[in-house]
């Protein structure tokens, strides 16, 4: 099966079974959504849900966070990974957003990256979130989901990101981040993968070789 097979049949599954993918963050803002996603780097979308009721209750916009002190911020975000390093960022993405983009959530990609503690990945989930851009955004799942299903062999999460966009059309691409970060949580699960329920197997270049290595050799111990 060549890759362009493997990335029509796979596209094709979730266009026509997951049609609405969205993210699963709580977010009423696009401030909010920033503010989110950043918290949410190595941490899940369940414990950030959880968090930022209390934080957007004080702060719930650039303004009266922009004006926020540390000893006033961190409490709320303490039980979140990193706190000191987040609490900083949302501190100084908040002036930074007030005093260089008047408050408003910046489009473009790179002018999201200047923001502190918006990198790559952050900006593209913004952008593809909040302005519809078609652009992927690589978290772990992503990275993990696009390799064992034979979408990439890219080393790091730009070669991933570059060989996702290549080949999924602009169309899907919003989606697609979506589809990609939902199928790793659930079911291409880092650790016991469920491929005995996974719709997609028929497409998925680790399983079908997997299959192949228990056919010439029923012996071996098939490996993920």
């Amino acid at each position: 099966m060549t890759r362009k097979e493997r990335y029509e049949g796979i596209l094709e599954y979730f266009r026509e079974n997951v049609p609405l993918a969205r993210t699963e963050l709580s977010y009423g803002t696009p401030f909010q959504l920033l503010v989110a996603v950043i918290l949410s780097a190595q941490c899940t979308d369940k414990r950030v849900n959880m968090t930022t009721p209390g934080i957007f209750a004080h702060f719930p916009d650039v303004q009266s966070m922009s004006q926020a002190t540390f000893e006033e911020l961190y409490p709320l975000v303490s039980s979140i990974s990193y706190p000191n390093s987040k609490t900083r960022h949302l501190l100084e993405m908040s002036r930074k957003l007030l005093s260089d983009f008047g408050g408003e959530v910046p489009s473009d990609i790179d002018s999201l990256k200047t923001l502190p503690g918006v990198g790559q990945k952050t900006a593209n989930v913004i952008a593809s979130i909040v302005y519809d851009k078609p652009v992927i955004a690589v978290d772990t799942h992503v990275f993990r989901v696009s390799h064992r299903l034979g979408l990439s062999a890219g080393k790091t999460p730009a070669a991933v990101e570059k060989d996702l966009e290549k080949n999924i059309p602009a169309e899907d691409r919003a989606k697609s981040h979506h589809w990609l970060i939902l199928h790793g949580r659930y079911t291409c699960t880092a650790r016991n993968p469920k491929c005995s329920s996974c719709p997609i197997t028929k497409w998925c270049k680790d399983y079908q070789d997997r299959e192949k290595r228990k056919k010439d050799d029923p012996k071996a111990i098939p490996k993920i």
